[in-house]
C-alpha cells in the first residue's frame, strides 16, 4: 500500500493486477497516478489479489484483462466480491474494467471451451466465445464516448468474446472504426454511472486524457461529495497524451474497418 500525499487524495483499488495485466494494463494505473499528481491529488492504492479481502470502502477500482486461464482462477472469486462491488458502483464509486476483467464484471462468460465463468454483475452484459474457426474481433479501435465530456476514444481491442447488452445495459461508446462489444451492434463496453467496462487496452488511460480526468474526479466526487470544493479539478493540458491519443486515432481510420452495422 502506498502512502497519500497531504491534502486532497483518493484511495484506489487495483483488482488481481499480478493475474490480469494483459497488454501493458497496469499502465492505467501509472497513467492515474501521474495525472493525479498534476492535479495535486494524493493516490492510495489497495491492491487486492486472490485470497485478500476487499477494503471497506474505495474511490475507484482497476482491472485489466486476461486470458481465458486467468480468467478461470479469479472468477469465482471475483463473483463473491460481486455483492460488493455492485453496492459500490451504486453508490457511484469510479471503476474503469478492461477487457477480461470488463468481461467478469458482467453476468457471466462462457469460454472457448463452454465453461461458464460466474460474474460479479456490475454491468447487465453477458459474454460467449463463439465456435471454433471463428475471428477475433483485433485491431485498433476509435469510438465516440456516450459519457459526457469524453467524446473520443481510442485503443487496441483482441477478444474472441463477443459481449451483448442485457435490457438495463448502457453502451460505453459507439463504434466508428473497429469491432467493439461483438462486431454487429456498434457498441463498445458498458457504463453504469461512474463505473465503465471496455475492451480497449493500450493501455487505455496514458491515450485518453478525458476519460482519465473524467475518472479523477468521479472519485473526488465520491470520496468529498458532489458539491465539495475538494471534488473539483480544473481543466489543464496533457500534451503527450493528445498527442498519443490522435496519433491512436489517426491510426484506427487508416487500418481498421470502418463499423458498419450487421444486418440480419
Amino acid at each position: 500500500m502506498t502512502s497519500p500525499a497531504p491534502g486532497r487524495a483518493i484511495r484506489v483499488v487495483t483488482l488481481y493486477d499480478d493475474v490480469m495485466n494483459v497488454y501493458a494494463d497496469r499502465g492505467n494505473l501509472i497513467a492515474l497516478k501521474a495525472r493525479a499528481a498534476e492535479h495535486g491529488i494524493g493516490v492510495e492504492v489497495v491492491s487486492v489479489s486472490l485470497g485478500n479481502p476487499l477494503p471497506d470502502d474505495t474511490d475507484l477500482v482497476l482491472i485489466g484483462g486476461g486470458q481465458d486461464r486467468e480468467q478461470r482462477r479469479i472468477a469465482d472469486e471475483l463473483a463473491a466480491h460481486g455483492p460488493r462491488l455492485r453496492g459500490w458502483a451504486g453508490a457511484g464509486t469510479a471503476m474503469l474494467a478492461v477487457c477480461g476483467g470488463f468481461q467478469l464484471f458482467g453476468r457471466w462468460y462462457r469460454d472457448a471451451s463452454g465453461i461458464e465463468l460466474p460474474g460479479a454483475a456490475v454491468f447487465d452484459v453477458t459474454t460467449l466465445a463463439p465456435g471454433p474457426g471463428a475471428a477475433r474481433c483485433i485491431g485498433d479501435l476509435l469510438a465516440t464516448a456516450e459519457v459526457e465530456g469524453v467524446r473520443e476514444v481510442v485503443g487496441f481491442e483482441n477478444h474472441g468474446g463477443r459481449t451483448y447488452l442485457g435490457p438495463t445495459a448502457q453502451p460505453f461508446a459507439r463504434v466508428e472504426y473497429g469491432h467493439g462489444n461483438n462486431g454487429e451492434d456498434g457498441t463498445e463496453g458498458a457504463v453504469f454511472r461512474n463505473a465503465v467496462g471496455t475492451y480497449l487496452h493500450g493501455s487505455l488511460l496514458p491515450k485518453n486524457p478525458a476519460l482519465l480526468d473524467w475518472l479523477i474526479a468521479a472519485a473526488l466526487r465520491h470520496r468529498y461529495g458532489d458539491d465539495a470544493p475538494e471534488a473539483r479539478i480544473e481543466s489543464r493540458p496533457a500534451p503527450f497524451a493528445e498527442r498519443a491519443h490522435a496519433a491512436s486515432a489517426a491510426v484506427a481510420r487508416r487500418r481498421s474497418p470502418k463499423f458498419e452495422p450487421v444486418v440480419k
